[in-house]
């Protein structure tokens, strides 16, 4: 079961929709001495248990060729991979160690300002895989920085998490997500439970050490050996989160932070929820006035078809069964970019008519599913981060008086992501640490949060909440009118040279900015 949450990394559903079917300090980093951790170690925060051993902040990095990956072949050109040692336990600096995956492609130009760290979203979102395929999108701002990404502790080449088999995975399938009869609840909390059973079994010890707050002290790690003194970031859908838990923790070093596609980080796990359902909602609206359709209308047709789906799920080109749980992952996709509105048009009228196989190829390309049957672990180690962080945990009981609400918002979406808050982290074997993230960064330097109004999977309400907890004079909103997931790169050049302003020169846009 794959959760439509952060992960977002709006270029990844776009490549798979096309393929398939004044702040800061300039120069804070010296660009020759960029092999030893040359930057301003900094000092302990107040969750922070002991300095860090000179052993891990004046490692050197051994920079060579990057590798194949399962999600991509080896980049090519300048790209270049090494490996980070972090403590597994933060709390004892100077206890075993694990790796941290990197992968920098340096400045094209001569004005360098430092190394600019992404994160592409998740939990679980390999930047490995996504930061070559990305690098296009930043041309501008590559001529003035390193490009820098990291596949976090958890996940892909970094000690990552598989809790089940291929063959598992496409069993689960038949599993439905939104149970209507007692044995269709038994299955699903069972499916539930065994994925649980899997992490726990791969990740061992990993498994309460790759919260979202461990990802934010590798950071400051990665800062001090990458030899920058402040730390560049451009975070993307759960990337936002990760930026603002590292400028809490660490708001003196924080230089200039870009928060795009932002998670509303006073939300607790019920109303991330219903922020998913009340987004893909606006966007399902918005898709279906473009049709000439009447929102209402048409939201009660979709619903219609996923409901006969439950009953009989469709045949496809493939001989595999296109279930209610597919078909709503299917519908998804599409509503991350405007541009692949047309494709979602033609799949919903193929399912009308009888054939699944278009949502089914949409379905599988959210679920990292290639032709051969092989599945990527993206939505594994989502989970493991995701319920390492999220306290709350929902009953079944709670679950089904919620559900009314859940569907009040969303005919289309809101019963899947309503069980889900009960099934998500079902007999999760480690508690989780918070009910929501801390991220107010007093001191810091301003940030920069950038909200699209029709963005589906992080609503754009997100962005002026965390504006507001990161603290007067520190959170920066910037607002787009357009649709999709994210706002930088997406077709407006009003915030791409915001954007760029920003993180080229230090010039902070007023806060309230609109781009239309």
């Amino acid at each position: 079961m794959a959760r439509f949450v952060r992960w977002a990394a709006l270029t990844a559903a776009t490549a798979l929709l096309v393929t398939g079917c004044s702040s800061g300090s300039d120069g804070d980093s010296d660009s020759k001495g960029e092999e030893t951790g040359s930057g301003t170690p900094s000092a302990p925060s107040s969750d922070s248990a002991a300095p860090l051993p000179d052993s891990l902040t004046s490692q050197k990095l051994d920079w060579g060729g990057c590798e194949a990956t399962d999600d991509s072949a080896a980049p090519g050109g300048d790209w270049q991979c090494a490996t980070l040692k972090v403590p597994l336990d933060w709390a004892e600096p100077e206890g075993k160690t694990i790796g941290v995956a990197l992968i920098r492609s340096k400045a094209t130009g001569d004005d360098r300002i430092g190394s600019l760290l992404f994160n592409f979203g998740g939990p679980g979102g390999s930047g490995i895989s996504m930061m070559p395929y990305y690098s296009s999108t930043v041309s501008t701002l590559h001529k003035r920085y390193d490009l820098v990404s990291f596949d976090p502790r958890g996940v892909a080449a970094s000690e990552g998490v598989r809790c089940r088999s291929d063959k598992e995975i496409q069993a689960a399938e038949a599993v439905d997500a939104t149970p209507d009869t007692a044995a269709e609840e038994t299955a699903y909390l069972k499916d539930a439970a065994d994925f649980a059973k899997g992490c726990a079994a791969s990740a061992g010890k990993l498994m309460a050490h790759v919260s979202t707050t461990d990802t934010a002290r590798d950071m400051d790690l990665m800062r001090q050996v990458l030899g920058d003194a402040k730390m560049h970031y451009f975070g993307i859908s759960y990337g936002t989160e990760l930026g603002g838990v590292y400028a809490h923790l660490f708001p003196e070093n924080v230089g200039r932070l870009v928060l795009d596609a932002v998670v509303d980080p006073s939300a607790d796990t019920v109303d991330h929820a219903k922020h998913q359902a009340r987004g893909f909602q606006r966007a399902l609206n918005n898709y279906l006035k473009s049709t000439g359709q009447d929102p209402a209308e048409g939201s009660r047709k979709i619903a219609d078809l996923l409901e006969r789906i439950d009953a009989n799920p469709l045949p496809t080109s493939s001989k595999r069964k296109l279930t209610q749980t597919l078909a709503v992952t299917g519908i998804v996709l599409p509503l991350y970019s405007e541009s692949s509105w047309p494709t979602l048009t033609s799949a919903l009228e193929a399912a009308e008519a009888g054939d699944g196989s278009e949502l089914l190829a949409l379905a599988d390309g959210y679920n990292d599913r290639d032709a051969s049957g092989n599945y990527g672990t993206t939505t594994h180690s989502q989970r493991v981060i995701s319920c390492l962080d999220a306290k709350q945990r929902p009953t079944v009981a709670q679950t089904k008086k919620l559900l009314p609400e859940f569907e009040k918002i969303s005919p289309v979406f809101g019963t899947f992501l309503g069980w889900d808050t009960a099934g998500w982290c079902h007999e999760w074997p480690v508690p989780g640490q918070h009910d929501d993230p801390e991220v107010s960064a007093p001191g810091a330097e301003p940030v920069l949060v950038v909200g699209n109004t029709g963005d589906p999977a992080t609503p754009y309400e997100g962005a002026r909440k965390m504006a507001d907890e990161l603290g007067e004079g520190v959170g920066v909103v910037l607002t787009w009118k357009g649709e999709g997931h994210g706002a930088y790169g997406s077709g407006s050049e009003c915030v791409d040279s915001a954007v760029d302003d920003y993180l080229l020169s230090g010039t902070v846009p007023k806060d309230g900015k609109v781009c239309s």
